[in-house]
């Protein structure tokens, strides 16, 4: 287990400073080129606002993991502890629910009983119809030489942007478990920083008067 998380966190923080290294080099080679030669790349808008999003979805589950996740918990902080971590526990759940259903819902209705009415069945099921179908980026295209040397058609497939869904609620979810094991075992009350404020305010209490 020690050895998985290790794999995953190395895998999360290199590609979180990917995606930043790659939007700030994008936005500032477009901000040159536009304003120092009046051209750039057509696409550039579209690739940084997929990582954007790339960026979010892998930071849901690193947040969790250096506990950058905001919350409220004034309420529950008037429970004695352990009824305070089973509010923290019962969270962790309800995270893990979350990242269950939007991969994939078909086994919440089945568990219910319910019919699937049409559901697209979540966030797997939404990129592999992509995957099946042949379309592109609106301004995302490859190069001459790469649809050549490939084959591929001209613009890049639209699940590549996707496919990130399903990968970002599977870290999400693996988080929201190791999240649990945290709470049950002792080592954390809960999944949220809800005090750093007040944290700060002690630590530099004293600097003012330096």
């Amino acid at each position: 287990m020690s050895r998985l998380n290790k794999i995953i966190d190395a895998f999360e923080e290199g590609v979180i400073a990917t995606i930043l290294a790659l939007m700030t080099l994008v936005t500032f080679w477009q901000v040159v080129m536009r304003y120092g030669f009046n051209t750039g790349w057509g696409g550039a808008l579209q690739f940084t606002r997929v990582l954007f999003a790339w960026l979010i979805l892998f930071g849901m589950s690193y947040g969790l993991k250096i506990g950058a996740h905001l919350g409220v918990d004034a309420f529950i902080r008037l429970f004695p502890k352990p009824v305070f971590r089973a509010f923290g526990l019962l969270g962790a759940l309800l995270t893990l629910l979350y990242a269950a259903l939007l991969f994939d819902a078909d086994w919440f209705g089945w568990l219910l009983g319910l019919d699937n009415r049409g559901s697209s069945g979540g966030a797997f099921d939404y990129v592999a119809r992509y995957y099946k179908l042949p379309i592109g980026m609106e301004d995302l295209k490859f190069p001459e030489w790469y649809q050549e040397m490939f084959g591929v058609k001209e613009r890049v497939p639209r699940w590549w942007g996707y496919v990130i869904l399903p990968v970002g609620l599977v870290l999400l979810g693996f988080r929201s478990l190791q999240m649990c094991w945290l709470i049950i075992t002792g080592q954390r009350d809960t999944m949220i920083a809800a005090h750093e404020a007040e944290e700060l305010v002690e630590e530099n209490k004293d600097v003012l008067k330096d």
